[in-house]
């Protein structure tokens, strides 16, 4: 299992107090030294975290390979074509969204989503799509010609983070998710399911398959498991979690655990 580390909130961090500290440069070296694989950077067209300069200098310098998240939006992928990161992973984007919620529509922006795959990958860039676990979109990647698809595990953190900790205790309580522990267990158990099965399908349709969105060190386990899915990329409980101990030991903390 390979872990993508997306070090987007170090760059929250700084756009906080809007100041050069810190730095997601410096994250680089740290992030390969405690054995992840891959850096993954969404360069938003809001720009409220990374920003151009950041995300040249990473493409520049990072002895690992970089994802960059993007929409589809025509400037940004001349952008991502002009520095050629490994791959480009496509995603929707809200501007009043907090962060990424749903996967692409790839049917009902067909044309837009092929138009960019081609752009990219006549770039000599690798394409994933990051898309809800469903048959009919996967199959709609798969026609695009896209290289990857990573499926949004949000439904199942979001119903894990319910049934397992206090948040239905707190004002960020999912009011839709306020059900009780055996219908919880249940829709958990369906999510992983649609997770795993949409895995395979992926497969068999030619395409990787990796998955993320608000997986953290208590609910990744379940994913990380599914024999089809090659890549996770885990960036917010990482960094949260570096703050405690440091992102080395954070980092290796989450490779563990994919990896045991």
């Amino acid at each position: 299992m390979l872990l993508g580390v997306n070090i987007d909130h170090i760059a929250v961090l700084r756009e906080a107090r809007k100041i050069n500290d810190p730095d997601p440069l410096d994250a680089l070296g740290i992030v390969k030294r405690a054995g992840g694989d891959q850096i993954t950077i969404h360069l938003r067209e809001d720009r409220r975290h990374i920003v151009d300069s950041d995300a040249k200098k990473i493409v520049q310098n990072s002895q690992l390979p970089v994802n960059m998240e993007c929409s589809i939006n025509p400037e940004i992928i001349d952008i991502i074509c002009s520095l050629k990161p490994h791959r480009a992973t496509l995603v929707p984007e809200k501007r009043e969204e907090v962060t990424t919620e749903g996967g692409l529509d790839v049917i009902k922006y067909f044309t837009e989503i092929n138009d960019a795959v081609k752009k990219l990958k006549d770039n000599e860039i690798d394409v994933s799509l990051f898309v809800d676990p469903d048959f009919e979109i996967i199959s709609a990647c798969a026609d695009t010609e896209a290289d990857m698809i990573e499926l949004h595990t949000g439904a199942y953190a979001n119903i894990y983070a319910m049934l397992y900790t206090n948040l239905r205790f707190t004002h960020h309580s999912i009011k839709e998710l306020e059900l009780s522990r055996k219908e919880l267990t249940e829709k958990l158990s369906t999510a992983l399911g649609e997770i795993e099965n949409s895995a395979i399908y992926g497969k068999k349709a030619g395409l990787e398959v990796a998955a993320g969105h608000g997986l953290n060190y208590q609910n990744v386990k379940a994913v990380a498991d599914i024999e089809d899915i090659i890549e996770l990329n885990i960036g917010q409980s990482i960094i949260a979690r570096s703050v405690w101990v440091g992102l080395e030991e954070a980092v290796r903390e989450m490779v563990k655990i994919i990896r045991s």
